[in-house]
């Protein structure tokens, strides 16, 4: 993702570097269980596929959100897992995150919430 030379305040280049449905809960994963492989990431996110998994985990990486380690010999083996700059979006996801469950109890999705171990 290239940055812009031009914006109106710090916000709006954080939401730049962490817009798309799939970055903020690609950070999650990341929180729950480090470091993780690209088929680990892929696995615990439904609806994704790998070719866009890639494209946005290359994204957090050009942003220092996550970073990968290759690991040499046969099979090839990659994992990612979080910088400290990851770890201190990931404080906003959390609040984020909190928000969502709340309305989904508003909402009467207790069932999602409860089949995604959001609630007991």
């Amino acid at each position: 993702m290239k940055i812009r030379d031009n914006y109106t305040c710090p916000l709006e280049l954080t939401q730049d570097l962490t817009k798309g449905k799939w970055k903020p809960i690609i950070l999650w994963q990341l929180s729950k269980s480090s470091p993780l492989s690209p088929s680990d990431l892929e696995k615990s996110i439904k609806g994704i596929n790998q070719k866009m998994l890639l494209e946005q985990m290359a994204e957090l990486v050009e942003a220092g959100m996550i970073n990968k380690k290759i690991y040499e010999g046969y099979p090839l083996r990659t994992e990612y897992y979080l910088t400290e700059r990851g770890f201190k979006m990931l404080e906003a996801i959390t609040i984020m995150q909190g928000i969502g469950v709340d309305l989904m109890k508003e909402n009467g999705m207790e069932n999602i919430l409860k089949s995604g171990g959001f609630i007991e």
